[in-house]
């Protein structure tokens, strides 16, 4: 499925308008399903994280899926670890870990407790908060300069697993967190994401011909590798 620039440009406008509706914090049962489908749903919903007394918040548009110990690019393949631990556990917790020790990636763990699985959150397009997000992305880190936050265009902010976790100031300590809570949590806020797209996941060296990462078809904030896939 493809869309076009100025119809990418009209659902960001949408999301921004119907994030204004009630929220409605997702049910442990959501993530207590197959993980497929919890990553198709998840596309549209709303990543909220309250920080220090500041909120920032942003609608899904990319995610990848990871499932079980026979999926090799799954952290779950050795077997549990406890490292890992978290994946074997209760849905609709978070799963965070330090990728070649410089981003954190933040996952919803997913199906039944015992069967590990999670969904990889890659992409949002901001919302709440998003100067201080801007200001967080434009910070020297490992690796990367300082830069000016102004220049950041709005759907770089969060593009990328490693930028939304650094823009939301998510880190090691939200690993386990329940996202039933009031830290780190998903709102419902009834927004339609329009074309879905599937096809491989990409930025792992094995399990590259699965294709289990979802987006909204055409949105600016996801990934450069939008190559389609018949799932």
């Amino acid at each position: 499925m493809k869309a076009t620039a100025e119809g990418a440009e009209i659902a960001t406008t949408t999301f921004s308008q119907r994030a204004l509706r009630a929220r409605r914090l997702l049910a442990r049962a959501f993530y207590d399903r197959p993980t497929l489908e919890v990553a198709q749903d998840l596309l549209g919903k709303v990543l909220v994280h309250d920080r220090r007394g500041a909120r920032t918040s942003g609608v899904i548009v990319e995610v990848e899926a990871y499932i079980g110990e026979s999926d090799p690019a799954c952290h779950a393949a050795p077997g549990l670890t406890t490292r890992n631990a978290p994946l074997y556990g209760v849905p609709g917790h978070a799963y965070v870990y330090l990728n070649y020790g410089i981003h954190c990636l933040v996952n919803v763990v997913t199906e039944s407790q015992g069967s590990p699985a999670a969904v990889l959150i890659r992409a949002l397009d901001p919302l709440d908060g998003l100067d201080l997000m801007r200001r967080r992305r434009a910070r020297a880190m490992k690796g990367r300069r300082p830069r000016s936050a102004a220049a950041i265009p709005t759907h770089e902010v969060c593009r990328g697993p490693g930028n939304l976790t650094m823009a939301m100031g998510i880190t090691l300590a939200e690993n386990r967190r329940d996202l039933l809570g009031a830290r780190l949590f998903v709102d419902d806020r009834a927004i339609d994401p329009g074309p879905i797209a599937w096809g491989t996941r990409i930025g792992i060296r094995v399990g590259t011909e699965t294709p289990w990462r979802a987006w909204i078809a055409g949105h600016p904030a996801v990934s450069a590798h939008q190559r389609l896939a018949t799932l």
